[in-house]
């Protein structure tokens, strides 16, 4: 099975077991007035009917015309290859270079070639703007936009998103275009009719009618946050509307489920509470201007919360905070955010989505969980473009020396830094994780030989003896596991590790 941009899994269905049923006097009377009714051929309404138009007609010739094809033409390198090599002098050598004559197409330097590639897309405003996948532009030397009366113009590329695979285009129209709007992607519920309009397989302007099947779908995105929908979705359709009943777009269809690159009813829509404001930045300043809060984050599990004494495993867990704004204003590794700018944080997509979607140089409240209290810290937004490579540059990541000597804690042998492990993990004190035992809960919780545990229930450790020190601690306290702060390859992460007693 393969997730394929839009250019399985089986299901066993079981009936209750049987079982005698008791039924009370005013039930029967109902099934004798059914029984009935069957009989002289009336038709009983169900508890709860499936309420749906009779045709979508209407809706199509409403919106259709805001549906355009889209033809791409970039230039492709022809693959070469390596050339057979005949030493000189060889007895071969001039029946290669007479074939290589009589053959000039298979020279040492074929010509390039054009390739095309067919999209969907829809308009936005009546003087051009025109909404599409990256994915089906990107590269491109040439965009052409076919419009459903035959209109045919030459597109401009406005901005691009590759985060949320958007970009947005620009046609020079003759006369006002017909164009859509977006609707609200949160409004929409799982059951809702949705209709999906493109040009799958190149054949054409088609529609195509389902329902909502899940939301908030991720992905492979850091912003992701699809509608899920059984509208079929073919390639072609990358870039199309995916419409409710209101004719208001409420996603972008980019991507299918698969294992043949056809439908089979489970298609990704980029939900238009995304879209539209990527398109909006995109329309004022031709790129993408998000918040940036400054901080590396993970999910708060459940062994997590409890290590930090929390109720509820939720929010997001800051295991790093570089020099920016949540550093100055104060946010420490550790620190749990349960609230960014009045909006309830459950997890880390949650908070990068709303730091995202924060305007840049807009200062903001953030709840954080710290030691048992929460505090709220006020944070000044860099921008996520400009900012978050110089923040966490990429590191090698160098396997670091093994120093010895070394002991044995809860599966793991620790040993003590070498400047080798200092230098690639960018700290100063910790503990270098020599070998872990396959069959410990070390193991399980995925520690491995090379990792640098810096902290272990929230406190440096820089020996073992403060190691086993804090583990104590833990077991003193009636807590099941104790809190590991590891770097690996210079990234760190918390742990919770249970504790064997």
């Amino acid at each position: 099975m393969t997730m394929q941009t839009a250019h399985t899994r089986a299901v066993a269905l079981t009936r209750p077991q049987g079982r005698s049923l008791a039924y009370p006097v005013t039930t029967l009377f109902l099934i004798i007035a059914m029984a009935l009714a069957t009989l002289a051929g009336t038709a009983v309404p169900s508890r709860a009917q499936i309420a749906g138009p009779g045709s979508f007609a209407d809706l199509v010739d409403e919106v259709g015309d805001a549906v355009v094809n889209i033809t791409t033409t970039s230039l492709v390198a022809a693959n070469t290859g390596p050339m057979p090599q005949v030493p000189p002098g060889s007895p071969l050598e001039d029946f290669f270079n007479d074939f290589m004559n009589r053959n000039p197409g298979q020279g040492p330097a074929p010509a390039p070639r054009r390739s095309n590639a067919l999209g969907s897309g829809f308009v936005i405003s009546e003087d051009g703007y025109i909404v599409t996948n990256n994915h089906v532009i990107d590269g491109a030397d040439e965009i052409m936009i076919d419009f459903r009366d035959g209109t045919r113009l030459p597109a401009d590329v406005v901005g691009t998103d590759p985060n949320t695979d958007i970009a947005l285009l620009k046609v020079e129209p003759a006369s006002a275009l017909t164009h859509v709007a977006f609707g609200d992607s949160d409004s929409a519920r799982v059951g809702d009719w949705v209709m999906a309009m493109g040009n799958p397989l190149g054949q054409g302007f088609s529609v195509s009618v389902g329902i909502v099947s899940a939301r908030e779908r991720a992905l492979s995105g850091t912003y992701d946050n699809y509608i899920q929908t059984d509208a079929a979705i073919n390639r072609g359709n990358s870039g199309g509307p995916l419409f409710n009943m209101d004719g208001e777009v409420v996603g972008v269809n980019t991507a299918i489920l698969s294992p043949n690159g056809g439908s089979i009813g489970i298609g990704f829509s980029m939900s238009s509470n995304v879209v539209s404001h990527v398109v909006q930045q995109l329309q004022d300043f031709g790129e993408t201007r998000r918040g940036w809060l400054g901080v590396r984050i993970q999910d708060v599990s459940a062994d997590i919360a409890e290590g930090l004494g929390l109720d509820q495993a939720s929010g997001a867990l800051v295991t790093d905070v570089p020099e920016g704004p949540a550093r100055e204003a104060g946010m420490e590794v550790g620190d749990v955010i349960t609230t960014f700018n009045g909006v309830a944080v459950d997890d880390t997509r949650e908070l990068v989505r709303v730091v995202g979607d924060a305007p840049v140089g807009e200062t903001v409240r953030v709840v954080v969980y710290r030691d048992g209290e929460t505090q709220t810290l006020l944070v000044t937004l860099g921008r996520r473009e400009t900012s978050e490579n110089a923040a966490f540059p990429d590191q090698n990541g160098d396997t670091p020396v093994v120093p010895a000597p070394s002991s044995d804690v809860l599966g793991m042998s620790l040993a003590p830094l070498t400047d080798e492990a200092r230098q690639a993990n960018g700290i100063e004190t910790g503990l270098l994780v020599e070998s872990v035992d396959p069959t410990s809960d070390a193991a399980d919780r995925g520690l491995m030989a090379g990792d640098v545990i810096t902290e272990v229930g929230q406190q440096p450790v820089s020996d073992v003896e403060a190691f086993r020190t804090r583990v104590t601690e833990a077991e003193d306290a009636g807590q099941n596991s104790v809190l590991l702060l590891i770097r690996r390859d210079g990234t760190p992460r918390f742990v919770a590790l249970p504790i064997n007693k």
